[in-house]
């Protein structure tokens, strides 16, 4: 089912990221990753090369260049992205950050929710068009379980105002990307693009790795319990390729169900109003 479509991948050169664009590569669909570093880039293409036992075609795994942390190169990733392929039919939005202290990106935005939840709002967004005009297709965001127990402070959005918590920022962009994805099922329905969303378990990635010793201790403490990243992918991969999901949109799933996430999640008008917020923050 998946043979031969167009597969955008974001966060894509490690980790579920990575094990995602491997599992869809080795479907025979076309894959391009998207990463921040020219040389990571190519030879996480290459391993994926290796990895789907791709030979003979080996166009089919490619890669754009983008810092997702800035809105203008988001923009520059989907022009390029516009001007070098004629259809989109899976878009992932999968790359994250984890942060414990607080930062600014170039464009003056709370970083944590600058990358987790602007930066596939505004992708999303640019691509859309592409996305709609390839139908059926797929939008699929990488959320967590961590957004039970999070609600969106509207009132200090960015964590501007007093102590910087990054466990919560972080819990909160996650609660954003169910918000994300409801809304945006909610405006595209009948237009035969599907948007879901999915935990991938406790995986071992290098979420934490920019940050201080004790947050990497912990990490690595916890280390044995956390799942593959293969593991993690497997829900992803799901929800790419298999036809018993094809008209399945708005939904948070984990482990390849469908799943009820927190009461807020499923709140239309925080949706809403997140939606129109993140739309002035990308404007």
């Amino acid at each position: 089912m998946i043979e031969g479509k167009t597969c955008l991948i974001t966060g894509s050169t490690s980790g579920i990221g990575k094990e995602i664009a491997i599992g869809l590569a080795k479907m025979k669909a076309n894959v391009i990753l998207v990463g921040r570093n020219k040389a990571k880039c190519q030879a996480t293409t290459e391993e994926i090369w290796r990895n789907a036992s791709i030979s003979t075609n080996k166009n089919r795994v490619s890669y754009l260049l983008a810092d997702l942390s800035s809105q203008a190169s988001i923009r520059q990733l989907a022009n390029e992205f516009l001007d070098s392929y004629e259809s989109l039919d899976i878009l992932v939005n999968n790359a994250g950050v984890f942060l414990s202290r607080r930062f600014t990106t170039v464009d003056n935005i709370e970083y944590t929710f600058a990358v987790n939840h602007l930066a596939p709002f505004l992708l999303t967004n640019l691509l859309f068009e592409r996305i709609k005009a390839s139908s059926p297709s797929r939008i699929i965001t990488t959320s967590s379980v961590a957004h039970r127990g999070a609600y969106i402070n509207f009132d200090n959005l960015q964590f501007e105002r007093g102590r910087y918590n990054g466990v919560e920022a972080y819990k909160q962009s996650k609660l954003a990307n169910i918000l994300f994805t409801k809304e945006l099922a909610r405006r595209s329905g009948g237009s035969g693009v599907t948007s879901n969303c999915f935990h991938p378990g406790g995986v071992r990635t290098n979420l934490v790795q920019s940050n201080p010793w004790y947050y990497r201790l912990i990490w690595a403490i916890i280390n044995p319990f956390l799942v593959s990243p293969k593991k993690g992918a497997d829900t992803a991969i799901y929800l790419a390729s298999s036809s018993k999901v094809a008209e399945i949109s708005g939904k948070y799933f984990v482990n390849r169900k469908p799943v009820r996430p927190s009461e807020l999640a499923d709140d239309h008008d925080t949706a809403a109003r997140l939606w129109k917020i993140s739309e002035e923050l990308t404007e």
